[in-house]
């Protein structure tokens, strides 16, 4: 079974339950990340971003993807403010290794590619980091269980993820908490060398088209102390898309 979870922009679905071994934290993942099949999605997505001083400052994307597990394409747009708008970046994902990332700059009218050692910054002022916005494909990671803990009054499975020798990562290890009663994502904790440097929370979760999808996740980077907010608007699945909408030659054009 392939199965992927999209770090920043998909959360789970609404089947009944399977039987899962407490211990079988593999099976978990591909369960949870089962229930987020969609042929693609868009929405539009407010970022609050909040540094260190609690000086807040808006920006807006557009988000649309298409493909299956592990082969499938993003593109977002930034809309707002004028300072970014146009900004664009296009994401390649794939089951055996690292994504291919492109982004678009309005200023220079073309199109540069991101180097594996940039996916670790963040990307355009959020605290997003490159990485962030690919997906996430439970072929590239081993799992282990971590114990099971109660957040937000929520009861998870905690899961400790590891990326394989086949996927390059700015992280050495994760944790995840999965949900007992709808397998949505609870929080992610990114780990460098036994520290989180960050997490990601999941809120307002609710059944969008069958699929359980948190509509506000917070990135925050400890490290900086600062964090943003994606508040998610106008969130559909499988709607109508193109393959030819993402490539490089689209990027170009319809900047």
């Amino acid at each position: 079974m392939r199965a992927r979870c999209c770090a920043v922009f998909t959360i789970l679905g609404c089947l009944l339950p399977v039987a899962v071994s407490a211990q079988d934290a593999r099976q978990i993942m591909e369960e949870a990340q089962r229930r987020s099949d969609a042929r693609s999605q868009h929405y539009e997505g407010l970022l609050q971003v909040i540094d260190a001083k609690g000086k807040i400052s808006d920006k807006r994307w557009v988000y649309d993807r298409t493909g299956s597990h592990g082969r499938s394409k993003s593109l977002l747009t930034f809309v707002q403010p004028a300072e970014v708008k146009g900004v664009a970046l296009l994401v390649l994902n794939y089951p055996e290794r690292a994504s291919d990332q492109w982004m678009w700059t309005p200023a220079i009218q073309r199109e540069r590619r991101i180097a594996m050692q940039d996916r670790s910054t963040r990307f355009f002022g959020t605290d997003f980091s490159f990485e962030d916005l690919e997906e996430r494909d439970t072929e590239q990671y081993d799992y282990a269980m971590a114990g099971e803990e109660t957040i937000e009054g929520i009861a998870c499975w905690k899961v400790e993820s590891r990326p394989r020798k086949t996927k390059s990562s700015q992280y050495t290890s994760s944790h995840v908490w999965v949900r007992k009663d709808n397998y949505a994502f609870q929080r992610i904790e990114n780990f460098l060398k036994g520290e989180v440097v960050r997490r990601l929370r999941y809120s307002k979760i609710e059944n969008i088209q069958g699929i359980w999808t948190a509509r506000v996740l917070e990135m925050a980077d400890l490290r900086r102390n600062s964090r943003t907010i994606l508040t998610f608007d106008k969130l559909e699945y499988n709607v109508p898309m193109k393959d030819e909408n993402f490539t490089l030659q689209a990027l170009r054009r319809n900047q």
